[in-house]
């Protein structure tokens, strides 16, 4: 082993930037899917390991205000040579500066506010003076208003104030890019606002390969080195603006880790050396069972691959509670994987005895600690710090905005949590007010992504002076808390549909459905069963059918302009234009031009799928189903009733709506209709919406018929909503007859007896050949209301089977008897 200091000798512990070393790194794309967390155990742990790894979330019983943290005897450490280390850890805390108490009921594991959170680390500081506090990331962003107001520099002090240590970069201090987080965030040096150490290990300059940030931080505590190693989510580009982290790269997180743990243990002073190593990782499990951590995911490959060098992984990011213990792939003794949840509700505590002889971990426990109701006071250093924020917020957010008659609401799951990939009212409507603040830029349409809603906008009273039903300043920006600006695209309709398809998000992604929010007048059908890339049936815009060709003005947030969430066809825009405009002062506009404003139960999109057309069309007689869904949103109180299906006006089934939400995706509200096509359906053609279908019995005996499309009209009882939905018909037979002298091209056939001569020269049917696509044909029976009043499902034109099988010569039977008896 190389040789070490005593821990007599002096060490500078400020943050290093280590040699990175790119191990088998070629090729690593940026969209490369979650990490999980990591964690090491030293070669010379003699930890007790006979127990199971447990997946039990509640923490051992934590200090309280009688029983405070004890150091460990001095008698007992000096004979064997042991100093204690207590490492105390928060992930994803999100500017949560005020306590957020449950109702009616407070309890352990709600968020504490910072107060309270550093009233805990300071106890235990006092108990031990070897004592360090430590973040996985996520400090700033998505911050609650009374932080967010002030760009989260309430929460910058705190954590100052609380004396953090170092912390692990997460997704949200990239919310405002790069630089924001090294200029302000961190800030120059010689001039910081936190003071605690930033680092990423793979987070690096895609030009030079080096850690863009410092890779690695030593803190000396009771004469040991303790090396903090960061890491972040791999998902980086999928989850802030890719024009903020323009230059930088996203590399594997365990070949990262592993090359910074060598450089850490080589002896080489000049790239770094630490006696225990510790992973503050930015990414976590998906869930709190042991078998998130280790069932081959992501999460799993990282909390066994990092090196065993590694003592233990602080992860986050996944704002789970959990405390495992996993064997890494190249060692044999479990070591701690925790996470804290998020929000300061817990405190991650990991006692380290580390034998000062040799430098190595005698032994290491862990535990998650509630801080809310457990006899942690506030430190009277930070409260006032507190204070001045809310003092600064009561201000600036009491001013109201406007008024709502009834919740708008993100879409949820089963289990009551947020889903991203349902359509919500509050989704449509954010999309709705961005739209409108750019109609002045040409604003045609507007899409809002799922991710940026962080709140739910409520009738519900919060005070006195906060009636039911009002709207203020703090509750709009609690909404959007990330300060993007909207950016107005020029988009062809091939490019719109191409970002819709993207809503089913690529294979391995986070989440695997975003729903994005759409303004008003416009809507689109789809296919869910239908293969990648070709889901979106139809689209509208106020009725009018969407031009593949033409380009449309689409307003986007600058995250979404830049490709973010994986919608990178909002990237591919031949023209984009920055409004200027951020999106929460685009929600104060709106309400100041709409004082009152209520919800729409108009779903923007539709699942629609029908029976199979036969190649002739569906004949006057046949059953046909339509099945439906994404007709109710999961939050809009009672939906469901019924659905019915009408032609002409005259209804023809009608059938019950399943509200039952289906989670991760949008398929709540289904609906089967089946009926029989009525005769008056096949009466006429009309101009432009037949495709003809030649019905071959010999070369002497040829019928043509052709395919009608007809609007069948449904319409959801419970709001008024129709959705049209076209179908293939099959027109009347024509019956063969004496050629004659043929007729003209494009005219009617040559006269004659049926049936006994060959057919005319040149005669033809009336309509276009090859496929029709719906919902761009004919303008009967429209006249329904709402986004979707104008849209249906694509049903394939009939006429192609046949006449490949025509032009090869092979003789086909198409339902010609039926036709020719008009059944």
């Amino acid at each position: 082993m190389p040789a070490r200091r005593t821990p007599a000798q002096p060490r500078t512990t400020t943050p290093g930037r280590a040699r990175f070393r790119r191990v088998a790194l070629a090729g690593v794309a940026l969209g490369t899917i979650g990490l999980g967390a990591v964690i090491g155990t030293p070669a010379s742990a003699v930890e007790d390991t006979t127990a199971a790894p447990t997946t039990t979330t509640t923490p051992t019983a934590a200090p309280t205000a009688t029983t405070t943290p004890t150091a460990a005897a001095p008698a007992a450490a000096a004979a064997a040579a042991l100093t204690t280390i207590d490492l105390l850890d928060i992930n994803d805390f999100h500017g949560r500066i005020e306590p957020v108490p449950s109702s009616p009921t407070p309890k352990q594991g709600d968020p504490a506010g910072a107060a309270v959170l550093s009233g805990a680390v300071q106890s235990y500081r006092t108990a031990n003076p070897n004592t360090l506090f430590v973040s996985a990331g996520d400090n700033v962003g998505a911050s609650t208003f009374t932080s967010f107001v002030q760009d989260d520099q309430p929460t910058i002090d705190a954590l100052n104030a609380a004396g953090l240590a170092v912390s692990a970069i997460g997704n949200h201090e990239l919310d405002r890019g790069q630089a924001d987080l090294r200029d302000r965030i961190i800030g120059a040096d010689g001039n910081r606002n936190a003071d605690f150490d930033y680092i990423s290990a793979n987070l690096v300059d895609s030009a030079t390969g080096e850690p863009a940030f410092d890779a690695f931080s030593v803190k000396e505590v009771g004469g040991v080195r303790v090396g903090f190693i960061g890491a972040t989510t791999e998902l980086i580009p999928e989850l802030v603006s890719p024009a903020g982290i323009e230059g930088l790269e996203m590399t594997d997180v365990v070949d990262s880790v592993n090359a910074v743990a060598t450089d850490l243990t080589d002896g080489d002073d000049t790239n770094g050396e630490a006696d225990v190593l510790v992973l503050l990782l930015h990414e976590g499990a998906a869930t709190p069972d042991l078998a998130s951590a280790t069932d081959g995911s992501d999460f799993a490959h990282i909390a066994s691959g990092v090196t065993s060098k590694v003592s233990a992984i602080l992860s986050g990011h996944t704002h789970q509670l959990y405390d495992h213990e996993i064997v890494p792939a190249d060692g044999t003794t479990p070591r701690p994987v925790i996470q804290t949840g998020s929000y300061g509700s817990y405190l991650g505590h990991l006692r380290l005895e580390v034998d000062t002889d040799d430098m190595s971990v005698a032994s290491i426990t862990a535990e998650n600690v509630p801080l809310a109701l457990n006899g942690f006071t506030a430190d009277p250093a930070v409260t006032p710090i507190i204070d001045a924020a809310k003092a600064i917020a009561a201000v600036k957010g009491k001013v109201k905005l406007g008024e709502i008659t009834d919740d708008f609401r993100r879409a949820e799951q089963t289990n009551g949590d947020e889903n991203r990939g349902g359509e919500s009212t509050l989704g449509n409507f954010v999309a709705e007010v961005q739209r409108s603040a750019t109609e002045r830029n040409g604003a045609q349409i507007a899409f809002m992504n799922p991710g940026g809603l962080r709140a739910d906008l409520l009738t519900a009273s919060t005070g006195a002076d906060d009636p039911a039903g009002n709207v203020t300043y703090q509750e709009a920006a609690a909404v959007q808390p990330f300060a993007n600006t909207l950016v107005v695209l020029d988009l062809t309709g091939a490019q719109i549909k191409a970002a819709l398809e993207q809503q089913w998000q690529p294979a391995g992604a986070g989440r695997p459905f975003l729903k994005l929010g759409v303004s008003d007048g416009f809507g689109y059908t789809y296919d869910p069963t239908a293969a990648a890339g070709s889901r979106i049936a139809t689209m509208t815009l106020d009725g009018a059918p969407i031009d593949p060709a033409t380009t449309y003005k689409v307003t986007v947030n600058s995250f979404l302009a830049s490709g973010g969430d994986n919608f990178t066809a909002f990237d591919g825009a031949a023209a984009k234009a920055d409004s200027g405009q951020v999106d929460l002062q685009a929600q104060v506009d709106y309400f100041a031009s709409n004082p009152v404003v209520s919800p729409s139960l108009d779903q923007r999109a539709v699942g629609v799928r029908t029976t199979p057309a036969p190649a002739a069309g569906f004949a006057p007689g046949d059953s046909v189903t339509i099945d439906l869904s994404s007709l109710t949103f999961s939050t809009a109180g009672e939906q469901g009733g019924t659905v019915s299906v009408a032609f002409d006006g005259e209804q023809l089934t009608t059938a019950d709506i399943d509200p039952t939400i289906v989670d991760t995706t949008d398929e709540q509200g289904r609906a089967s209709l089946t009926f029989t096509v009525p005769e008056a359906a096949a009466a006429t053609a009309r101009t432009g919406g037949t495709v003809p279908v030649t019905d071959t019995t010999s070369a002497a005996d040829v019928v043509t018929t052709a395919a009608v499309q007809r609007d069948f009209v449904v319409t959801v009882a419970s709001t008024g909503q129709q959705i049209t939905v076209p179908l293939a018909i099959a027109a009347a037979a024509v019956e063969p007859t004496d050629p004659g002298d043929g007729g003209t091209p494009g005219g009617t056939p040559g006269a004659g007896d049926p049936g006994t001569g060959a057919p005319g020269a040149g005669g033809s049917v009336d309509g276009p050949a090859g496929a029709t696509t719906v919902g761009a044909g004919g303008t009967n029976g429209r006249a329904g209301t709402g986004a979707l009043a104008y849209t249906g499902g694509t049903v394939l034109a009939p006429g192609i089977a046949a006449g490949v099988l025509l032009a090869a010569g092979i003789l086909l039977q198409l339902r010609r008897r039926r036709a020719l008896l008009g059944n």
